[in-house]
């Protein structure tokens, strides 16, 4: 297969999988959209996590509210739990690895607050161990993933999942994700500016 044959198709399936993300889990999407919409109008905040690319995702997902997606706004309490090298390192040092943002979400949520845990396997330690904790302090959990979603739908208030078991589709689809949700989130909070 040539190079051109191997792009097309890579590119093929990420937009048929986008394409069927969509039409699967849209519903749950705009869920998302109201739910962060109305916590953050009611003065609670967005902790958002994951590993890896995940961690990227999280860290992306918070500079967009924090600072501005397309409009000119005032800036949207949200924090991601994967920026902090000294917490990240005492925590896993000092405890285990599978704590460094259960222990964050224990310190700094709040009820009223969103916990967002991304995974594209849903069976990341960390993330599920983050989500349970969210849930016991009575925070609104969403679990975001791909397949079926490991051990995300006993953990997740609201649970969205890419219909893909390939890491990079689920990955693309995460990012139409962040990006739609930042969109509605800003229309939702600051229509007409």
């Amino acid at each position: 297969m040539s190079w051109e044959e191997k792009a097309r198709t890579i590119l093929d399936t990420s937009l048929k999988v986008k394409r069927n993300f969509w039409e699967q889990e849209r519903e749950k999407i705009f869920e998302a959209a109201r739910v962060i919409s109305e916590a953050l109008r009611k003065g609670g905040k967005l902790l958002v996590f994951g590993n890896g690319g995940s961690a990227a995702d999280a860290q992306h997902l918070a500079a967009e509210f924090v600072n501005r997606f397309r409009c000119e706004r005032e800036p949207l309490p949200a924090l991601a739990l994967t920026t902090d090298t000294s917490i990240l390192t005492a925590i896993a040092n000092d405890y285990a690895f599978e704590e460094v943002f259960a222990k964050q979400i224990a310190a700094l949520g709040q009820p009223g607050d969103v916990a967002l845990g991304i995974s594209t396997s849903g069976r990341s330690a960390n993330v599920l161990k983050a989500l349970e904790k969210a849930r016991q302090k009575g925070l609104f959990t969403i679990g975001l993933g791909g397949g079926e979603g490991g051990g995300l739908p006993q953990v997740s208030d609201l649970l969205i999942l890419v219909p893909s078991h390939e890491t990079p589709r689920i990955q693309e689809a995460h990012l139409f994700f962040i990006h739609l949700l930042c969109e509605l989130v800003e229309e939702s909070l600051f229509e007409g500016i």
